[in-house]
């Protein structure tokens, strides 16, 4: 075996006998790493999570090349109108007004609108070309003139895309419109960037938040929307979130370690040592440059369950000690060099649990794994050097000052309540070990079985606030309320009002040779016979594209109908030939910029939107859309929103079983080595490993039951659980393998008497810390659930539920496997 105790008796000294200089350069570090936290940005979103897979790719293109009707492009703001009849006379001023105000405000760097309103006006005066003239053309309109404007408008499909669906031609009548306000971005920043605050360093949000105060002194029933907000938001919710949920898990947590310590000192000690975990993992990440993203919102409360762990272990072996007699240095040097491996242990086999996810395909889970796994590093030198360090000290200061000392005996004591319940396990192994191991594989198939079935999702709605705040959240005293938030309410607005936003659709990116004379007919023929997740009529695919558009425009221009039907060789109304130049009447015409949206200038690329069920699944469309873009005769790749997501939904559930079958192997690997080290037996590394797989498989059955899906962050949850899970086990092993006179193997002794006499001391001892350590991480993490996101609560109960299963299965099958061990692998 390798002499690892020269290590731990060099520690040792530093930790009793120079403790005031390990202090004084942990707090200096502690500053140091308070500096980095400083540096901290932000990022939210769904952005973050999309790699360069086809779809991605693809989507990109058409979000470059090509104009939606108002999507939340870079550098445009939507004005969001709503009423009675948004087309009567004074809210079509109204909205002119808006309008007219942003453009005269320079700092907001309005280059043009687009609105119903201005299309009216238009119609009344053709050469109202500005705000300011398309208001005095309604003014001088009288109610009639402007019910018949806004009729002859009707028949331009941008006036109509304009407006909610329940649009009623003969009565001029619609109860919402949306108007476009076009914003010039300064060269080299991008208007993409998320804010970090209100009106922070993105100038989109910015403007967009100027602008909202413009419109709120003009008409009520204006409202703005657009990109910059919905990033502002998403970054806040980040924060309101950690406000609420710290706090809260703080004084949780703070009250459990009360009843644990039960001694101040000690409690303050233990607080200080996690402040300084979270201080010295985020100041890393300013250091390095790793933005805080709503993944990591909970990276704090897991450093809190390990350090909570480490921290309750450390106290209460010194108390085991200190309760026979054994004076302070004595005492913690017996504690240390028993705890200081098992920190080891667990502190190794956690980071391979957590860096696991760095296999993922998507930057945040991997960032993710990164900064757990190096929170875990910090948590391990904190509490495993600082904390004794200090609780050597405190213990002398208090012994020179006559200061009384409160708290000393240890949990789980021999003769204690919880001591008795936790040598029933001891009890249960000896009589019927085999029977518990059965169960337990048992119950491991057939909840990994039922797991396979769980949901992979991933949406807009895991990261976007609630439509409307929790009362409970909103009755919060400041700084802890949260703001009020617009962008889920405005988004479900638009898909209840608007056909375009509400239906769900497809795009299929199209590229090649379009003036070749199949290019039109492959795009028909692909249409025909859709697949059952896309909408259709008399067979034919439900979509818009180059093709709609000349069939629009042949129904408005009498010689371009004459045109298209000079060049439709078989009569089906899609022309065939002299493609160039039908594309070129179509871009100087007044439909230019319609086409524009399906065809790029160069007519090398297209786009084609199909509408689909929205009651079908993303799977079920994903598939049906890709069979649809495989018909093309030119390159075609199936992208949308619901097919992006879809493919990082698929990314998702490969990361998740990535990161566990690595953490897995990675794991047995490591304790089967640290146990031939430590005791000579690599046998032990399963023995450490098997409660672990029971919990694992127990917990993703659960999230099942509970219908709690691998999304963006409960993916990450196996892998943590597994990291977790070690914590709990390797204490209880690693205490084992220390209490059990290894010596004694080769002499005639009782061994199943020698075996149960140092399990009762394990599970009493180290039992009895994990009991406390879990019943307060539990409390600290499922608090999560108060966080406004979905997303963050669910991942807060599950990883209550991990710890909870952990702390079970290490706790009452551990005697049971070393048993069995001690009866028939020996």
């Amino acid at each position: 075996m390798v002499d690892y105790q020269r290590v731990i008796d060099w520690l040792d000294e530093w930790i009793v006998e120079r403790s005031r200089t390990v202090l004084v350069v942990f707090l200096v570090l502690t500053a140091g790493f308070a500096v980095g936290t400083t540096r901290i940005s932000t990022e939210a979103g769904t952005s973050q999570f999309t790699e360069d897979t086809p779809a991605v790719e693809a989507f990109d293109a058409v979000n470059e090349e090509f104009s939606p009707p108002f999507g939340d492009d870079e550098g445009t703001t939507q004005l969001i109108q709503s009423g009675r009849n948004v087309l009567s006379k004074s809210a079509l001023l109204a909205m002119l007004t808006v309008e007219e105000r942003l453009e005269r405000r320079q700092g907001l760097r309005v280059v043009g609108t687009t609105s119903a309103a201005g299309i009216v006006a238009q119609q009344l005066d053709p050469n109202a070309t500005t705000p300011e003239a398309q208001i005095r053309a309604l003014e001088q309109a009288t109610p009639t003139e402007v019910e018949s404007a806004v009729r002859a408008a009707a028949s331009n499909p941008e006036f109509r895309g304009l407006l909610s669906k329940d649009f009623n031609r003969r009565a001029a009548s619609a109860s919402a419109t949306v108007a476009v306000v076009q914003h010039r971005i300064p060269a080299g920043i991008d208007p993409a960037a998320g804010a970090e605050a209100e009106g922070g360093d993105d100038p989109l949000s910015e403007v967009q938040f100027r602008s909202q105060a413009v419109v709120e002194t003009v008409d009520s029933d204006i409202r703005v929307f657009g990109s910059g907000i919905v990033s502002s938001e998403l970054s806040s919710v980040t924060f309101d979130s950690l406000i609420i949920v710290v706090p809260a898990a703080v004084v949780l947590i703070f009250v459990f370690l009360l009843v644990v310590y039960r001694d101040p000192v000690d409690l303050l000690l233990g607080v200080a040592a996690l402040g300084m975990t979270i201080v010295w993992t985020m100041g890393f990440m300013g250091l390095v440059g790793i933005p805080f993203t709503q993944l990591l919102v909970a990276v704090p409360p897991l450093l809190l369950a390990v350090g909570i762990d480490y921290g309750i272990h450390a106290i209460n072996r010194y108390r085991e000690e200190r309760v026979t007699g054994a004076e302070i240095q004595p005492a913690m040097r017996t504690a240390t060099d028993q705890l200081l491996v098992a920190f080891a242990i667990v502190t190794g086999t956690t980071v391979v649990g957590f860096g696991s996810n760095v296999t993922s395909r998507l930057q945040p889970i991997q960032e993710f794994g990164v900064v757990a796994a190096i929170g875990i590093v910090f948590t391990f030198l904190i509490f495993g050097i600082f904390l004794p360090a200090a609780k050597v000290w405190a213990d002398r200061f208090r012994e020179r000052t006559g200061l009384p000392l409160f708290g000393r005996r240890p949990l789980g004591r021999e003769g204690s309540l919880l001591g008795r319940v936790l040598q029933g396990s001891v009890t249960v192994a000896r009589r019927g070990a085999g029977a518990v191991l059965l169960l337990a594989l048992l119950t491991t198939v057939a909840s990994g079985y039922y797991a396979t079935g769980i949901d992979t999702s991933f949406s807009n709605e895991d990261f976007l606030p609630p439509e409307e705040t929790p009362s409970y959240l909103r009755s919060l005293p400041e700084p802890f309320a949260p703001e009020t938030y617009t962008v889920t309410d405005n988004i479900n607005f638009l898909e209840e009002k608007f056909a375009s936003a509400q239906d769900d659709t497809v795009t299929v990116f199209v590229e090649g040779p379009l003036r070749e004379d199949y290019a039109l007919e492959s795009i028909h023929h692909a249409n025909r016979n859709p697949p059952d997740t896309f909408l259709a009529t008399d067979r034919q695919a439900d979509a818009q594209s180059i093709i709609s558009v000349i069939r629009s425009y042949s129904e408005r221009s009498e010689s371009f109908r004459r045109l298209v039907e000079r060049n439709d060789v078989n009569d089906d109304g899609i022309p065939d030939d002299n493609l160039d130049r039908i594309y070129e009447r179509l871009l100087s015409s007044p439909v230019r910029e319609q086409a524009l949206q399906y065809i790029t200038e160069d007519r090398r690329s297209a786009r084609v939107v199909y509408s689909v069920k929205g009651t079908a699944t993303q799977e079920a469309i994903t598939r049906d859309a890709r069979r649809i873009a495989d018909r093309y005769r030119l390159d075609a790749t199936a992208t949308g929103e619901v097919v992006v997501f879809q493919s990082v939904a698929g990314i998702i559930l490969a990361s998740a079983a990535r990161s566990l079958a690595t953490a897995l192997v990675a794991t047995a690997i490591f304790l089967a080595l640290v146990y031939r080290v430590l005791v000579g037996r690599a046998t032990f590394g399963v023995i450490n490993l098997f409660p672990i797989v029971v919990a694992v498989a127990l917990l993703a059955g659960t999230m099942r039951l509970l219908d709690i899906p691998f999304n963006a962050l409960t993916a990450t949850i196996l892998a943590i659980a597994l990291g977790l899970g070690v914590d709990y086990s390797a204490h209880v092993v690693h205490r084992f393998t220390d209490e059990y006179d290894w010596e004694a193997d080769d002499r005639d002794v009782d061994e199943q008497a020698a075996v149960a006499a140092a399990l009762d001391r394990t599970v009493r001892g180290t039992g009895g810390a994990l009991t406390g350590s879990m019943i307060t991480t539990v409390s600290g993490t499922a608090i999560l659930v108060l966080a406004i996101t979905p997303v963050l609560g669910q991942f807060g109960l599950v990883t209550a539920l991990s710890i909870f299963y952990s702390y079970l299965t290490a706790v009452a099958l551990t005697p049971s496997v070393v048993v069995v061990w001690a009866r028939y692998a020996r």
